[in-house]
């Protein structure tokens, strides 16, 4: 993972497999306004860093500082409360946290299958 602000801006957009243009779009602000920001040409504002903590749920301590994992957690004491409900493991809870992190497009591709294995049984 990068050592600078901006290393850690594109390599978190690496990873959500996000063009310069669609993160900017989720947060405002141009893909040259990001492309600055990735090249250092452009210092990550707090405003900034706040909208990309909050729009893809990103830590700010990794983002800001490079410490801890670049994802927040979902609130333990919320995901803890359901697994409680739901008898949940180790496992389930870890399925629930990475699909919550998913985009919208990986999360569509897997809902699709999961209807076409369990919504068919159902009907046939």
């Amino acid at each position: 993972m990068g050592n600078s602000q901006a290393e850690r801006v594109k390599c978190l957009r690496a990873i959500l497999e996000l063009s310069q243009e669609a993160f900017g779009n989720k947060l405002g602000v141009t893909k040259t306004a990001i492309s600055r920001i990735e090249k250092a040409e452009r210092s990550l504002t707090d405003q900034m860093a706040k909208a990309i903590c909050r729009e893809f749920n990103v830590n700010w301590a990794w983002l800001t500082e490079g410490i801890g994992d670049m994802f927040s957690d979902l609130p333990e004491t919320l995901l803890d409360e359901v697994a409680e409900e739901y008898d949940l493991d180790d496992t389930d809870k870890l399925l629930v946290k990475r699909y919550m992190q998913l985009s919208h497009e990986k999360r569509a591709v897997i809902k699709e299958y999961l209807e076409s294995v369990f919504v068919k049984e159902k009907g046939g």
